[in-house]
């Protein structure tokens, strides 16, 4: 951690938010002379401001400390380097495209590994009119079930959020372009299939 760093980082949310030194340091109870020391370089803010000055500025307190808010290296954000994320608290599910850091119930979320469908996640697949009608033969009880489903294209990602004690299917619109399905165990992780 380098004051310098993080007093220059200070200085510059603190001016895009449009905030005074004073009203800084009102949000966060300390003197005016506090933030000014920190934006010099001159000292560092108290851990325990960490979260505040994460939160008043809407950056992570791992931005805070590193001193820079670089961008990640972006890839453009494309469907094909689409990844999933699951909160093992709450269970959200989350996508992204591209670079960056996602959170959720105070995580970092690492994103699933995928792996090729294995015989106790595959899918039989029926056209119905103009959806089709996936079924299997996965548990589907409180401790292990199917979270989610995921059908991607070159330009689309259509997720269906599958609930325990639920039945083993469900119908997504036929989307052409040649795509793969993604399924989600809550105990066995993310599988890739083909429909």
């Amino acid at each position: 951690m380098d004051s310098r760093q993080m007093g220059a980082l200070l200085l510059k949310l603190r001016r895009e938010r449009g905030m005074t030194q004073s009203q800084t340091a009102k949000q966060l109870h300390v003197s005016p002379q506090a933030v000014s020391k920190w934006e010099r370089g001159q000292g560092c803010p108290d851990v325990s401001l960490l979260p505040l000055l994460a939160e008043l500025f809407g950056v992570s307190v791992e931005r805070l400390l590193a001193g820079d808010l670089a961008p990640e290296d972006t890839n453009g954000g494309n469907m094909k380097r689409l990844k999933f994320y699951v909160c093992p608290d709450c269970g959200n599910v989350l996508t992204a495209t591209g670079g960056g850091e996602l959170h959720c119930c105070g995580r970092k979320l690492e994103p699933l590994a995928v792996r090729p469908a294995d015989g106790d996640h595959m899918v039989n697949v029926t056209e119905v009119e103009t959806d089709w009608y996936v079924t299997f033969d996965h548990p589907m009880e409180k401790d292990h079930f199917l979270r989610f489903a995921a059908y991607v294209t070159m330009d689309r990602c259509l997720l269906v959020r599958l609930y325990p004690e639920q039945g083993g299917e469900f119908r997504i619109p036929q989307l052409r372009g040649g795509g793969k399905l993604y399924l989600c165990c809550s105990r066995d992780g993310l599988f890739e299939g083909k429909i």
